[in-house]
Formats: structure tokens, sequence, C-alpha cells
């Protein structure tokens, strides 16, 4: 009864994050199920056949608060299913833990820039009308987060979520919109290649089921939150979440001594929480600002 509860606990927070910020639900899933000694692609696989129905009621509620660019869900979801089932397909023969430092590398950067934007340039960039994404832009990029996102047990959310968010001028609510409705469809397909590689009998259904429960309780609370949530904070809370998790991906790649770690990770925590208070404080002035134009 007690490992139901954790489960549905986690469940439920890994859902919160991924449907409020656009990422973190594999992550957080995976990570807990590692830990409980199971195989990356078993763990891979029960977490993605829990995001087939978590996701489902994810996007049902982002579609619900207006929440999704539904042309750009329909340009990210071939070449992202495309890409989850080889990846899900050849998880045990891919060498993932190589190219994982450089694709945080290039996060770590862009995680910097959101920041930046939602703090300084939002103002401004809030008032453009945002540039469409082509289909060379958007393939690619489907692509790789699906084939990224099955190897490594997530990787839609922290992949898609930040390069779309570095498009100026796009409402950073519309893009985790995006990202959480198309992620169906990559979890799907994922989870079908998992099937035919590993078999149903590799899937342990308690912590599938448990897994779920929690994050279709979860799914329409963090609609709900994206909708209320300014853009500013919203940029700034996905911008310092994509820095705190791909630091850690680098610190353990690079081996780093434990000591490196405290540090680090206080360095962030200190300046994700002045980079919030900053979106606050801006926002305060930018309602004033309205309030007495009016």
């Amino acid at each position: 009864m007690k490992k139901l509860i954790v489960f549905v606990i986690v469940g439920f927070i890994a859902q919160l994050i991924d449907g409020s910020l656009g990422m973190a639900y594999g992550v957080t899933s995976t990570t807990l199920l590692l830990a409980f000694g199971i195989t990356p692609a078993v763990a891979s696989a029960s977490v993605h056949l829990a995001e087939v129905v978590t996701t489902a009621a994810s996007g049902a509620s982002h579609i619900k608060f207006g929440n999704v660019d539904r042309d750009m869900v329909l340009k990210l979801i071939v070449p992202g299913s495309l890409g989850a089932f080889v990846g899900a397909c050849f998880l045990s023969n891919l060498p993932g833990d190589l190219i994982k430092p450089y694709v945080s590398l290039f996060l770590l950067a862009l995680g910097f820039y959101i920041m930046y934007r939602f703090l300084f340039l939002s103002a401004r960039q809030e008032q453009q009308t945002p540039r469409k994404f082509s289909n060379k832009q958007l393939v690619p990029l489907g692509l790789v987060a699906g084939f990224l996102d099955a190897t490594g047990g997530g990787g839609w959310g922290p992949i898609s979520t930040p390069v779309l968010l570095a498009n100026k001028g796009i409402e950073a609510r519309k893009v985790v919109g995006t990202v959480d409705t198309s992620e169906f469809a990559v979890a799907l397909s994922a989870t079908i290649g998992f099937v035919i590689s590993l078999g149903w009998e590799q899937v342990n259904w308690f912590w599938v089921g448990t897994l779920m429960l929690g994050g279709i309780i979860a799914a329409p609370i963090a609609a709900w939150l994206v909708r209320k949530l300014p853009s500013h904070l919203l940029g700034v809370l996905v911008g310092g979440l994509i820095i705190f998790t791909n630091a850690r991906t680098l610190l353990q790649a690079w081996e780093a001594p434990d000591k490196w770690y405290s540090a680090v990770y206080s360095i962030i925590v200190i300046g994700w929480a002045v980079s919030i208070w900053l979106a606050i404080r801006n926002y305060r002035k930018m309602s004033l600002s309205n309030d007495l134009a009016s």
C-alpha cells in the first residue's frame, strides 16, 4: 500500500511539472524506476506506456484551456513519432550516453537565453507577431526529440520546449501546451516500438497503473496553472528547470566530484530564485503601467 501511494504521488508530481512547464515527466518517472533497479529499456517502456494515458489527459486539458497551437502540433507529431519508434526499437544498441552531454550543453545555453528573454526582452517581443516555424525546422526537431525521448526515458519536452521558446514573440503557455499535446503521439509510437522489441511481459502494470493515476489527476490542474501564470514567470520557471536538469546531466557525464554538485546546485537555485523575484517585479510594473495607461 505504501508503494502504491508513493508511485501515485510521483506520477502526480511528474505530470504537474510536465503539464505546467512542458517537461520532466519522463525524466522524473524513469529516475524513480531506475532507483528500484529496473533496466533502462523496461523503465522507459513502462514510463512511455503510462504517458500514453497521461499525455492524452494533458493534451485534452490544454486544448480546453486554449494553450495549443494546432498547426504546430500537426507538424511535430509525424517526425516525433517516427523518431520515438526508431529509438525504442534500438534502445539497447544506441550510445545514448555518448551524445547526452553535447545535447545538454546546447540546451543549457538555450536555458540561459530563455531566462534572459523572459526577464529583459519579453515586453518588446510579446508585441511582435510570432514567426511561424517551417517544416524544415520542425521535422528535424521532432525526429531528434522523439529519438532521444525513447532512448533516454525522457527528452521530448526538455528538447522541444526550449527550442520552441527561443522563437521571438511566441507565448510560453502555447509552447507548453503544444509540446504536451503532441507528446501523446510520441509516447504511443515509443510504446509500440518497445512492445515489438521487448514484449508485453516485460511491462510491470503496477508501476504503469500508479503512474497513470497520478498523472491523470494532475493533468487538468497543470493546464489551468499554465493558463493563469503570467508569461514572464512561466518562461523563467521553464528556463530555470532547463538549466538545472542539464547541469545535472553534465556533472554526471563529466564525473564531477561530489562537492561540485552542492556548489553548482546552490548557485543555480539562488540565481533561479532571484530571477523569479525579478519576473514577478517586472510583471507588477507592467500591470501598473497598463492600469495607468487605461
